[in-house]
């Protein structure tokens, strides 16, 4: 196959870490006396309780008792009532609910603080607590992923969330040191993600908190400062049986201390829109709230220039725009709101590649009193129209783009729920080599890191808040705080997710128990989608929807319809007429007929499942089946078929899901659950660890159904990829499919030099089939064509025995910033260099020099080796490990990968400390 192609490579070097405070290039030192971002990710205490049995009784509020435990629920199981639980009074909400308060817009139902301290007394909030026991951790923190995994069906935490210990209580503890020359600043703590029912302490105050585990949200520490050293203290509980995927557990996103003088822009107080968009000008609408928190009237003069940026985030040159001075006053204690409007000439727009390109802008807003700057405040945009057309589908530009997406949950295999802007990059290098423009961010808030990644690399984004409403699909999933928090949850993630260009809809649910409830689940999803369009008009709201009709209530409230499999019909082919659950003829046409000037969207299709580089026999002769007895998978082994047309009991293979889209044209696009497998949720074997779903693997390898959507989704890009791996010792004489996967119209395959005939793709036809193959070792060769010209060929062979570990690095520098990592994979190969497809000898890996190996992985679903291990086994001939430089050093570190009766791989790494 064609390797990554060098437009990749250059997306790959550009990008940079997104952790990085953003300051004006000029570094000017006024903007240090106005506004500082102050990352405080390092040197945390960390402690988790033994067991939620044994944690103290500091808690939000109580929780229903878990009287349904079952792990193995398929996913489009009806989700169900919500169980009432009286509160006490012992429970800490009402000092929480406070910190949500400027989301909630009706300042009549803002929370009152009530009196008093709750904790102040409690060991782990004082500064004296001696803490020298706990654990020593930098931030972004993920409390389980260096556990053990927790095998069989009564385990504490079975499949669902991926067999780790993510449940529990812990706490962080940091000391922050205030100066002199702070203490006539407003100091905030901005945590962007802590895994969840967050409360913060300082000096021994309860400061606020937020239950939700992925919303980012601010708390003021000001009043409970002193100079000198104070102490954070931040408890964090996860509850057990309460997410369908792996949560991760903990801070698990970065943590910033911001700075500002009393009168500054609100904390994600900038909102930058555009209109009237074309090649020669734009109309630049800027809307920015300043409040005043001194006790006097303040005259501040407003200016906003604008500047163009590069892939790195930096300004290329001089100002291109701004916008007219202003002049207020504002009232002590207040704030208000100031709108501009500037025109921008000759504006680069930004647009998803290879047709268009993702450039983008900064606005840097000054505020000044008396002449003297007071705060700087930098909102980052992109110049783009986008129209949503029921027959045309998405128009970026006035381009028609068809959405060819990807979901994307928010772990990083090996690595958890930490967010790595190293490791997020990869995954997005990766799905552009496939070809998808689109992510769609299931089923939560993503870090925000990875929408600057998502902007300036070009994709379009579906932002996601919730997987669940009032009803629920776990005991103690977020359904328990949608009636208090589903408003301020909203709002502050399209505060701050709303001046990237890449967000093209919201997203307030996915597959919610709402849809089964008629008037009463409409109304829930109005209320949504009211809000959503009061914090921003310029973009349309949805929910998915994997029940919901065109004639039901709920269908009404949206603004694009989401249909998840519904399209291409649910467990309605024969091959699942048999399968209980959920059935439903194709519905596009239905949908289309009913709200004829709605766009359509396929938010979640297919849900193929694969294990990488396992053929199992016989191979089905439909093009989408489920996984039965003897057909697709091993349940013994706990494998899946990479044949790649077995498929969840509620899903359809690829073939059918193209099929679908390309008969009903006004379908926009869609996104293919999933992009990469991900912790959690192993349909259809819940005793295994981790997804089956994914075009790419747990630990970043690319399964065969990669080379069928790249095929569909590059047409220009010249490929062809057999199926299956000629390496079949059992099965001389005996009928082995082959398959091709190719962006040409037609292929010839050869075995052994001869000729097994040329096939065309018919109409609605997406992979070529030689199903009476008959096995001899070999050589398999496909060569393909397109419009009659010879287009791309590719050659599989029969492998001699393992004979030595190769390893290859994704990169050969890494700097000793404590963040950059490098990705390696160990391939068992022949004494040629062709990796044995079915090799899964144990590889030990060490190293030398200043580094270490952060975790290994295989993309085994069914490995439950603990992530840390150094020793790994090679599943289909592959195996990755995780290695970071130790921050501060530099120099030459030496990574060996060793096995039994192999030769030794060996890869040299330079340090560079920048």
């Amino acid at each position: 196959m064609p390797k990554l192609t060098s437009f990749f490579v250059v997306i790959y070097l550009l990008l940079f870490s997104c952790e990085s405070e953003k300051v004006p290039s000029s570094l000017e030192e006024s903007y240090y006396n106005t506004r500082q971002r102050i990352s405080i990710n390092e040197g945390w205490k960390f402690m988790k309780y033994a067991s939620v049995e044994n944690a103290d009784s500091l808690t939000y509020d109580v929780r229903p008792e878990i009287t349904d435990d079952r792990d193995e629920k398929p996913a489009d199981e009806k989700p169900t009532e919500a169980v009432e639980v009286a509160s006490t009074h012992n429970i800490l909400k009402p000092w929480i609910m406070p910190t949500g308060n400027s989301f909630i817009k009706d300042a009549f139902r803002h929370y009152k603080r009530p009196e008093g301290d709750p904790g102040k007394d409690f060991p782990f909030v004082k500064a004296d607590f001696d803490d020298a026991t706990w654990e020593v951790v930098d931030l972004p923190h993920d409390w389980a992923i260096k556990g053990q995994f927790m095998e069989g069906w009564d385990a504490a935490v079975g499949g669902g969330m991926g067999r780790l210990p993510s449940p529990g209580v812990g706490w962080y503890r940091r000391k922050i040191a205030i100066s002199e020359a702070d203490q006539d600043k407003n100091i905030y703590l901005d945590i962007d993600g802590a895994m969840s029912y967050a409360m913060v302490w300082l000096n021994g105050h309860l400061v606020g908190g937020w239950p939700y585990g992925y919303s980012s949200w601010r708390v003021e520490l000001t009043p409970y400062l002193k100079e000198g050293d104070n102490q954070l203290a931040i408890r964090v509980d996860n509850p057990s049986h309460s997410s369908r995927w792996y949560p991760g557990g903990g801070i698990y996103r970065n943590v910033w201390l911001v700075k500002t003088n009393p009168t500054h822009v609100s904390h994600w107080g900038a909102s930058v829109t555009t209109e009237d968009v074309s090649k020669s000008s734009a109309r630049i609408h800027l809307e920015i709230e300043i409040e005043n928190n001194a006790f006097e009237e303040k005259e501040i003069s407003l200016q906003t220039d604008v500047y163009e940026i590069n892939e790195k985030g930096e300004r290329t040159g001089a100002i291109v725009s701004s916008f007219e001075p202003s002049t207020l006053r504002i009232a002590g204690k207040t704030s208000v709101s100031h709108a501009g409007i500037t025109t921008l000439k000759n504006p680069k727009l930004w647009g998803p590649p290879p047709n268009q390109t993702p450039n983008l802008y900064v606005a840097v807003t000054t505020l000044l009193e008396d002449g003297e700057p007071i705060d700087h405040y930098e909102t980052t945009f992109g110049v783009r129209s986008i129209k949503f057309d029921a027959d045309k589908g998405l128009l970026v530009n006035g381009e028609h783009v068809f959405i060819k997406g990807v979901n994307q949950h928010h772990d990083l295999g090996a690595l958890g729920a930490a967010f790595n802007a190293r490791a997020a990059e990869r995954q997005l290098v990766m799905l552009k080599e496939l070809g998808a423009n689109a992510i769609r961010i299931a089923h939560n808030p993503p870090a925000p890191e990875l929408l600057e990644m998502t902007d300036r690399m070009g994709f379009l984004v579906v932002d996601e808040l919730y997987d669940c409403w009032e009803r629920k699909k776990n005991p103690l999933d977020f359904h328990l705080i949608f009636p208090d928090w589903h408003e301020q949850d909203l709002r502050a993630l399209i505060r701050r997710d709303r001046n990237h260009p890449s967000v093209i809809m919201w997203s307030t649910g996915n597959e919610v128990g709402e849809q089964y409830t008629g008037e009463d689940g409409a109304r829930v999803a109005q209320v949504l989608r009211e809000i959503a369009n009061d914090e921003d008009p310029t973009r349309p709201t949805t929910t998915s929807m994997n029940y919901a009709k065109p004639n039901m209530p709920i269908s009404e409230e949206m603004e694009i319809m989401s249909l998840n499999y519904q399209g291409e019909g649910i467990r309605n082919a024969t091959a699942y007429s048999h399968l209980k659950g959920i059935n439903t003829a194709p519905l596009y046409p239905a949908f289309h007929d009913k709200f004829p000037n709605k766009m359509i969207v396929s938010s979640e299709n297919a849900a193929a499942l694969s294990s990488r580089g396992t053929y199992l026999f016989p191979v089905a002769e439909e093009i989408s089946s489920p996984i039965g007895q003897g057909i697709g998978g091993d349940p013994e082994k706990m494998y899946v078929s990479a044949y790649e047309l077995y498929t969840a009991d509620f899903g359809s293979s690829a073939d059918k899901v193209f099929a679908s889209i390309d008969k009903h044209p006004y379908v926009s696009g869609g996104f293919v659950w999933s992009g990469w497998d991900y912790l959690g949720e192993p349909t259809p074997y819940y005793l295994a660890r981790s997804s089956y779903f994914g075009l790419i693997d747990l630990a970043g390898f690319k399964k065969d159904r990669f080379y069928l959507y790249q095929a569909r989704w590059r047409p220009d890009y010249p490929m062809a990829h057999i199926l299956p791996h000629w390496n079949w010792p059992n099965r001389v004489g005996k009928v082995t499919p082959v398959h091709i996967f190719t962006s040409g119209d037609e292929a010839e395959l050869f075995l052994n030099g001869k000729s097994l005939g040329k096939k065309k793709k018919g109409e609605y036809e997406y992979r070529l089939r030689w199903d009476d193959v008959i096995y001899e070792p070999g050589e398999l060769k496909v060569i393909a064509y397109k419009d009659g010209k010879q287009w791309a060929e590719e050659i599989v062979k029969t492998t001699e025995a393992a004979n030595k570990v190769i390893l290859e690095a994704d990169k050969k520098e890494c700097y000793a910033d404590g963040k950059d990592l490098i990705f390696i994979t160990a391939r068992v190969a022949d004494h040629h260099g062709s990796t044995v497809p079915q090799a899964d000898n144990l590889i030990e890996f060490s190293i030398d020099g200043p580094g270490e190996i952060v975790a290994t992985d295989n993309g085994d679903p069914t490995d439950m080796t603990a992530f840390p291990s150094h020793s790994r086994k090679a599943f289909g001939g592959l195996a990755l490990v995780i290695i970071k430089a130790k921050k501060g050093e530099s120099g030459i570190i030496k990574i060996t990968a060793k096995s039994s009766e192999l030769s030794a791989g060996l890869q040299n790494i330079a340090i560079i400390n920048p």
